[in-house]
């Protein structure tokens, strides 16, 4: 192919997607198509795991036919989320259970009575809570009878869902990359594949885990069945991870922040395994050949997910792109102060029993005040993450922004006002597909590397800068942190 391109399967929370790029980072097609969320009980979020699975290859059969082929494939999907499938027949066992549910709150709360959570975050770099896949992975076993019966028979695959596409893809590799195994508490961040101690601790059998591998490589091709095109597997990345890279976030010290379901801060550490005193994560950021690039993250459940809860559970806004036009029509938030807790607190306070909350309402509130304060949440959880990566000796000095929600020119300017640093956003804010599309690109060879990957692919970017009024802004901060104080 005289021009190479890319196709990359991004399965998101909400939806899923392909993605045909250029080898200049250029979009040539796109095909989306929407998840459905469950919800059987409260705290608990599933998805239909085939739905996954077919809603994914119907996108890139239609990405493929409209770009013309591709070169290379990548893969780059919601982290943490844990599907359960059967190796001989391929059919998944339960729904899968997604990052976001907290059924196995109880379980992490015994685990940390038991003293075992500075054990499990010195060698995983994680703290102990639902977010995490090993504890809802031990739930499927005890709690779904076929899960259980399967691991019992030896014929059990528990994987995230990178693992779940690939199996699917190719016709039966079994394996997920380093990024996606640092996020289920059964990688210890030295360690190349799942530890003994760790699977023993959580109560997950190995054999039932995918081989751990790097992020870009050669894994098979995809089946022309399934997609359309026998296209070479090169590249996979949890979103995070792989957003980060799209950022060109390569250097220690370089730092982004993913504003999509959740929002996601992740800081570039080099070779350094990341140690954190302030409630922050350690992650793998890449492996290559082997060698891993390490990440201090800082993880908040509720970020777009706020804005299509405004719109579908309150009705405030018509449509979520609605919500810079409201937010501005006021010239501030009247007083109100929300706190998104839907789905509990991420970091730095890591309180999955904490609820939102409203506050400061009068007589004189209307729904731009809500909304507004809703677009202000996500600067000021932002501004907490940013007190614990300096806490960490991982402070700032400018901020990458991506994700659906930091196409919003009035919270990209709110977030730089309340850091008190510039801000930079990619022209294309879909960074997290742009990444894995760098990975597979390196991992075909169609770029040498990732520095020459991003080089070429990142594109233009616009640059926010903080102007606003000291007193303002503390006094935002103050409001937000009696607010928090609260609940």
């Amino acid at each position: 192919m005289s021009d190479p391109q890319i196709l990359v399967l991004d399965a998101g929370t909400t939806s899923t997607r392909a993605i045909v790029f250029g080898a200049d980072g250029g979009v040539r097609a796109v095909a989306q198509r929407p998840l459905a969320q469950f919800y059987p009980a409260p705290g608990e979020v599933e998805h239909d795991a085939a739905e996954i699975r077919d809603a994914t290859f119907a996108c890139a059969r239609e990405a493929l036919a409209a770009a013309g082929g591709a070169a290379a494939l990548g893969i780059a999907n919601q982290r943490e989320t844990v599907v359960a499938w059967d190796k001989a027949s391929g059919r998944p066992l339960h729904r899968a259970i997604v990052w976001q549910d907290r059924r196995t709150a109880p379980a992490c709360e015994a685990l940390r009575r038991a003293g075992q959570e500075p054990v499990i975050q010195a060698q995983t770099g994680l703290l102990i809570d639902p977010y995490f896949s090993a504890t809802k992975m031990r739930w499927l076993i005890d709690n779904v009878d076929a899960v259980g019966a399967a691991a019992r028979a030896g014929t059990l695959a528990l994987g995230t869902v990178d693992a779940w596409l690939a199996w699917n893809l190719t016709g039966g590799a079994f394996i997920t990359d380093a990024s996606n195994a640092s996020r289920t508490s059964l990688l210890a961040l030295t360690g190349a594949q799942w530890d003994a101690g760790l699977c023993d601790l959580f109560g997950v059998p190995r054999g039932a885990l995918a081989e751990v591998t790097d992020c870009h490589g050669a894994w098979g091709r995809s089946d022309p069945a399934i997609v359309g095109a026998a296209v070479p597997l090169t590249g996979m990345a949890g979103d995070q991870q792989a957003a980060t890279i799209g950022q060109g976030c390569l250097a220690p010290g370089d730092a982004k922040a993913t504003y999509g379901t959740g929002a996601f801060v992740l800081a570039n550490k080099g070779a350094a395994v990341p140690r954190s005193g302030h409630r922050l994560l350690g992650t793998v950021l890449l492996q290559e050949a082997g060698r891993r690039t390490y990440a201090l993250e800082g993880s908040v459940f509720t970020a777009g997910s706020l804005i299509a809860w405004l719109r579908d559970g309150l009705g405030l806004l018509a449509a979520s792109d609605e919500c810079e036009a409201v937010a501005r029509s006021v010239p501030d938030n009247g007083g109100v102060v929300l706190v998104p807790a839907l789905t509990g607190l991420g970091a730095p306070h890591w309180r999955p029993d904490a609820r939102a909350a409203i506050t400061g309402l009068s007589a004189g509130t209307g729904r731009a005040h809500v909304v507004r304060a809703a677009l202000e949440a996500m600067a000021q959880q932002t501004f907490d993450l940013a007190q614990a990566f300096a806490a960490d000796g991982a402070a700032w000095s400018r901020l990458r922004i991506d994700g659906g929600m930091s196409a919003n020119d009035w919270m990209a300017q709110d977030i730089a006002d309340i850091l008190a640093l510039e801000v930079e956003r990619p022209d294309n804010v879909e960074t997290t597909a742009l990444g894995a599309a760098m990975l597979a690109a390196v991992g075909a060879g169609i770029h040498a590397d990732l520095p020459a990957a991003a080089a070429a692919m990142r594109g233009p970017v616009r640059c926010f800068r903080p102007a606003m009024d000291d007193a303002v802004r503390a006094k935002r901060l103050a409001d937000w942190h009696a607010a928090l104080a609260k609940i």
